[in-house]
């Protein structure tokens, strides 16, 4: 089969790879219908995630058809079209019995290797993402396995498009949970968003969904700012405005009672801080450039709470946690439980509150990707998102 592989850092290629088969009776192939990359694969095309090998192949954002289970899988069958979460969870251990699937505990073979980076226990497996993260194989290919057939694939049984479900897969679960760990209180509160790219475009939308009675969004690169504006959101674009300074005269001088940030460990930005950041980053020194995070801390209302969906990879350093701890701010973060969410949010587009189509902006084929890859890395062609069909 065909699929997008992790070749070194800045190359990611298109190659003909075995075909996945089952290894465990809790199995299931799946031919893949659509795909996406997705803007934490730009971590990994930017070498920022450690432990990726050549040949692996990468995305995590897919869905598809069963073409095969394994003996023991109950609730699929041979012909199921299928969402995917991008994390991969046992659905009997303790977190995943309390709904915290990002935080499984059997599914990642590899979790020795993330506890020893980040000196803690580990979170649950991902598709295509490092060996870090349970070395499984990824979904920009034309198949692929997935473990934990019961638990993941979540059906789809309505005639709704790929392009109106797929995102189900992570970006629209990680903007609905960022939005919703802010406890919201419907009709007061005001968010910020930083970051406009697609997390942040649903981060925007979710936050309305739950009762936000005003939402500002920040960000540099045009499009995305328009389809902030298109989706009722005040912005601010950070180069051409001062960012705090910007947020208090529009909240009255208090602050947003909540800030999102859905940038994470690639922050661009500019001063000195930024400078030294991005220094940092490139001799290895730190893994994450932080300056979204720093504004979000410093803007933040008193009492509020910043929700990081937003991918970061390790240590920090500048961080104002004294400015967090005066202002008693509340941090809420993490891997998406985005089984838990599917179907809600399937029903919310099935009842017409939303299209999640809306962020598309490039439709591709996978031998397109690779310069895809680096579109979307770099802003051009106002890319926001791209989806590829694996057999055109």
């Amino acid at each position: 089969m065909k699929a997008i592989v992790w070749q070194g850092v800045n190359k990611v290629g298109v190659e003909t790879v075995p075909d996945p088969t089952l290894l465990l009776p809790t199995d299931a192939i799946v031919k893949i219908t659509s795909t996406a990359i997705c803007g934490s694969d730009l971590h990994l095309l930017d070498g920022f995630i450690p432990s990726m090998e050549k040949g692996d192949i990468l995305g995590h954002e897919f869905m598809g058809e069963v073409v095969e289970v394994g003996k023991d899988v109950k609730k699929l069958k041979v012909g199921d079209r299928v969402v995917v979460p991008f994390n991969i969870s046992c659905g009997v251990c303790d977190y995943c019995v309390r709904g915290m699937y990002s935080a499984c505990d059997n599914s990642n073979p590899n979790h020795r290797m993330a506890e020893a980076l980040y000196g803690a226990t580990s979170g649950g497996a991902l598709f295509g993402y490092s060996h870090m993260y349970g070395g499984y194989a990824g979904g920009q290919a034309q198949y692929v396995r997935v473990p934990f057939a019961d638990v993941g694939p979540h059906k789809i049984e309505s005639d709704l498009k790929d392009e109106q479900v797929l995102f189900l897969t992570d970006i629209f679960p990680t903007g609905y949970q960022a939005a919703e760990n802010c406890n919201i209180i419907p009709g007061r509160d005001v968010v910020a968003v930083f970051g406009t790219g697609p997390v942040g475009q649903f981060a925007i939308r979710s936050a309305y969904m739950l009762g936000a009675a005003h939402v500002i969004a920040i960000d540099r690169v045009p499009e995305r700012l328009k389809m902030a504006q298109e989706a009722g959101a005040q912005t601010i674009n950070y180069e051409q405005e001062d960012v705090l300074q910007a947020l208090r005269e529009a909240t009255g001088g208090r602050g947003p009672d909540h800030v999102i940030d859905a940038v994470g460990m690639e922050a661009h930005g500019h001063g000195p801080g930024a400078a030294l950041d991005k220094l940092q980053q490139t001799l290895k020194l730190s893994f994450d450039r932080i300056t979204a995070l720093r504004w979000a801390i410093q803007s933040c209302a008193k009492g509020g709470t910043v929700s990081l969906p937003g991918v970061y990879g390790g240590l920090v350093d500048k961080l104002p946690m004294g400015a967090a701890f005066a202002k008693g701010l509340t941090f809420k973060m993490g891997q998406t439980h985005t089984h838990k969410h599917i179907y809600p949010l399937l029903s919310r587009i099935e009842a017409g509150e939303i299209d999640p189509s809306f962020v598309i902006t490039h439709r591709a084929t996978l031998d397109q990707a690779p310069d895809l890859y680096k579109t979307f890395r770099d802003k051009h062609d106002g890319c926001i998102k791209v989806v590829l069909n694996p057999w055109a």
